[in-house]
């Protein structure tokens, strides 16, 4: 017998809650999935209480870590289906730091308690998986992509389905059947909210995101200077043209502080996209500083929402106030 005949038969040896059959017998399991000693199960919880699921979790991972071979077990839980929050996390141009704000946003809402995750929408750029440090390719059980956990939240990207050196050199159709494939052809469970890291501009790609799925705000990031505050601009245009709501603009690269005296200078100017934020009444969500150590710890895989420190504090303040847009 295969390593996942056997976990299949010591699961199907648990009595479903309803029905007294085993869990494959009565569908709420699919046949197991198995990679490098990982069993990627999907959970179906229909008609079972919080209490109820957490036992059959636990006894599932009991007889799964029973089964030779087998070093760790990943359940998804699938949820009713319904219109999960999605948070667009968006650019006029690229090189803003766009990705980098939307990987810290959605693991600053996972610490303030909410089942957050991540899509990666930017399809000929993804960088989800190198500011998350994920290295593992996604799964698929039953034609559906299993999201990778990280830093307490879930997430999917092009980037964790090809090598990391290939150009992606799509067009737009095949653009959008990847990105439908990412937000609606995967078992996200009960993940709500998801933030969607945008492609930088106000094109089709940008448009089939907004008309299709309706993400319920938007965020904006921007730099200081002119020149990336003329392109966020558009990006709101294109918002507001559509009837997204603008949960707020971010100051991103904000001021440098000298490691050696502590002096603030701004290469990219100040105040700029305050200014703007007064000018078009939307609101102003806060500031983000340009600090080596945001820069190392993305490249490293370990966004600094998830640590201590002013990094992880200026991420955090800005997440507390689209939790509270949100309601």
């Amino acid at each position: 017998m295969t390593m996942e005949n056997d976990l299949a038969s010591a699961l199907d040896g648990i009595a479903d809650p309803l029905t007294g059959k085993g869990l494959l017998a009565a569908n709420r399991l699919p046949p197991p999935v198995i990679r490098d000693g990982v069993a990627t199960l999907v959970l179906a919880v229909d008609g079972l209480s919080g209490d109820a699921v957490s036992q059959l979790e636990t006894r599932i991972r009991e007889a799964g870590t029973g089964v030779v071979g087998v070093r760790d077990i990943r359940i998804v839980r699938t949820a009713e289906r319904r219109q999960r929050r999605l948070i667009a996390v968006a650019s006029g141009k690229g090189g803003v730091g766009k990705s980098t704000v939307a990987a810290n946003l959605a693991v600053g809402l996972a610490r303030l308690g909410m089942k957050a995750g991540l899509i990666d929408a930017d399809i000929h750029g993804p960088s989800v998986p190198t500011l998350l440090g994920t290295k593992e390719r996604a799964q698929a059980v039953d034609k559906k992509l299993i999201p990778m956990e990280a830093h307490g939240i879930r997430a999917l990207s092009v980037g964790m389905m090809i090598d990391t050196d290939r150009a992606i050199a799509w067009r737009g159709p095949m653009v959008a059947g990847a990105l439908n494939q990412l937000l609606a052809d995967a078992e996200w469970g009960d993940t709500d909210p998801i933030v969607l890291d945008m492609p930088p501009g106000t094109g089709d790609i940008q448009l089939t995101v907004v008309q299709k799925h309706r993400p319920v705000g938007a965020v904006i990031v921007s730099t200081p200077q002119d020149l990336a505050l003329i392109d966020a601009r558009r990006g709101i245009d294109l918002f507001r043209q559509t009837n997204v709501p603008i949960i707020g603009l971010i100051e991103n690269m904000s001021g440098y502080a000298c490691p050696s005296c502590g002096e603030v200078s701004h290469p990219f100017g100040s105040g700029g996209v305050e200014e703007t934020c007064a000018q078009l009444g939307v609101p102003f969500l806060g500031r983000v500083p340009l600090d080596i150590a945001i820069r190392t710890a993305s490249d490293a895989g370990t966004p600094p929402a998830a640590g201590e420190g002013p990094q992880a504090d200026a991420f955090m303040a800005i997440a507390r106030q689209v939790s509270a847009a949100l309601g």
